[in-house]
């Protein structure tokens, strides 16, 4: 049973390194190195123990610092043929890929463009078009790999919904993408109807 909790420890370390959140990465190595701290000690290795112990107080403390800080956040509306979005596309576009994989940037007069910001420094982007009379669909909605903590996107949903409204928008519509993707959206509030995810501002 020692060596089973060793290799659970092991197998929670490295599935750590494999979260593209912050958040869920130092949640599952702090689990991680609870129990290889329980498995150093219940074999004697003192060294290992105090390893994971300072790992436990590191991950403690950034945890905190996520949920307790005064973040400073932002909305910026950009052209959608901004190069500086085309430059954050082509930066993430493998990372999109995995999410969105039918998202192809393809900027037009017609689409709406922003972009949040977590202490001025861009945190998501989020590209829309009209389909009909007060409803746009959404063609991206991506939040960078260091911000995947849900705030920027609560930001942009729940705090800042005039900022649709006063373009004309009431409901905002998708796709959808990868399940983790369906999941982000339905934790934003979106409602799955008739195969696509649906929000009513």
């Amino acid at each position: 049973m020692i060596e089973i909790l060793g290799y659970v420890a092991s197998g929670l370390v490295v599935l750590s390194l494999a979260m593209t959140s912050v958040v869920r990465l130092r949640v599952i190595s702090l689990i991680g190195a609870v129990l290889f701290g329980i498995y150093a000690a219940l074999i004697g290795a003192v060294p290992i123990v105090l390893v994971n112990v300072a790992i436990i107080v590191i991950n403690v403390y950034f945890l905190w610092r996520a949920f307790t800080d005064e973040e400073y956040f932002t909305i910026l509306e950009v052209r959608p043929d901004s190069l500086y979005v085309a430059g954050l596309v082509r930066f993430y576009e493998d990372d999109i890929a995995r999410f969105q994989p039918s998202y192809r940037l393809a900027p037009n007069s017609d689409q709406f463009a922003v972009l949040t910001l977590r202490d001025m420094v861009p945190a998501g982007i989020f590209i829309g078009e009209p389909e009909t009379p007060g409803v746009m669909r959404i063609l991206l909605d991506y939040v960078t790999p260091a911000h995947r903590d849900l705030k920027a996107g609560r930001f942009l949903f729940d705090r800042n919904p005039d900022l649709f409204r006063d373009h004309g928008y009431t409901t905002l519509v998708s796709d959808g993408g990868s399940a983790s993707h369906n999941r982000y959206l339905e934790r934003m509030g979106f409602r799955k109807e008739r195969g696509r995810y649906m929000r009513e501002l």
